[in-house]
């Protein structure tokens, strides 16, 4: 039986689920749906395709963490739910349930979890899961406590084993770590994609429109969406369905003596108004760190040999 076309349908709770006769689970965060999570999605949709099953992807919002330790304002995601939604579509997963996270829901013991979430109210007759997976109250269940309990509620379970990339564990924290450090390729490698942020395109002062670079100013929507590290980059730009190339700045304009932290992208051969609108940049590689230039004249210089080096790296991926 063929698994059953797109659009994937989303729940964004458990009481909007109708149980499954035949499911095939997964579940975690899945922030940045990164190369280590597409090999555990590729295995949920082989073995639907074999059993007649449908897959379901079970995520929690608001991330775990930012329930049980709000105090700690360091953690930034990869994805906001609505990118991951998008990413889990595009691997072919055709239910995701969002359970929103709280606390009371975190002391659920993981035999609670087995029986009242992933058997009653799902169905699951598969289970998949990465390396290293633990869910439950204190994080106490564990893949030896899904194959102890599997059998009792008759569902299988198997472990995608630990993935590594030229010996480089795929995690979605070493992800964040290459972005912080302005390391876009590297993250690309692991996230099998460039690094993407969508904003708003807000009013600036146009001091780019002067040196002959005109900028998009980004407003990025989330407050816990990660913003790689300051500097340059070359970039993919989105806008209306159509892609363009560009390079991007980070910073907060030291040769300007600015003061806050702005997000401003020159889009290549590109004229259009598009204040109010929501542009996708990709981050395809960082052409250096942020620095205070002298004089204007030695900023508009230094532009113009980022745009050359903007563009072979752009055109080498065309």
């Amino acid at each position: 039986m063929a698994l059953r076309p797109f659009p994937m349908k989303i729940y964004h709770s458990l009481d909007d689920f109708a149980r499954l006769p035949y499911a095939v689970v997964t579940s975690g965060t899945f922030d940045g749906v990164h190369v280590g999570h597409q090999k555990i999605l590729k295995r949920l949709s082989e073995i639907a395709q074999r059993h007649g099953g449908e897959t379901v992807v079970i995520t929690f919002w608001p991330h775990p963490r930012l329930v049980l330790k709000p105090e700690d304002r360091t953690l930034k995601l990869l994805n906001t739910f609505e990118e991951k939604a998008s990413l889990l579509k595009e691997q072919g997963i055709q239910h995701l349930l969002r359970i929103p996270f709280t606390k009371e829901f975190s002391q659920l013991s993981s035999i609670d979890f087995i029986r009242n979430i992933l058997v009653e109210r799902i169905g699951t007759r598969k289970l998949v899961i990465g390396y290293d997976h633990r869910f439950g109250k204190n994080r106490e269940g564990s893949f030896e406590a899904l194959l102890a309990n599997g059998p009792a509620y008759g569902f299988d379970v198997e472990e995608i084993p630990e993935q590594d990339i030229d010996h480089i564990a795929i995690s979605s924290s070493k992800i964040r770590s290459f972005l912080e450090a302005g390391r876009a390729t590297d993250a690309a490698h692991l996230l099998g994609r460039p690094y993407a942020i969508t904003g708003r395109v807000i009013q600036g002062d146009k001091i780019g429109r002067t040196l002959g670079y005109p900028t998009a100013n980004l407003e990025v929507d989330s407050q816990h969406k990660l913003i790689p590290a300051d500097g340059i980059y070359a970039v993919s730009v989105v806008q209306a369905g159509q892609k363009y190339g560009g390079m991007l700045y980070i910073g907060n304009r030291p040769t300007l003596n600015g003061t806050r932290r702005s997000i401003e992208v020159n889009i290549f051969n590109f004229e259009k108004d598009i204040y109010g609108e929501d542009i996708t940049v990709h981050f395809e590689a960082l052409l250096r760190l942020d620095s205070r230039f002298s004089t204007l004249v030695e900023l508009k210089r230094q532009l113009h040999d980022d745009k050359v080096a903007a563009l072979r790296i752009l055109n080498g991926k065309a």
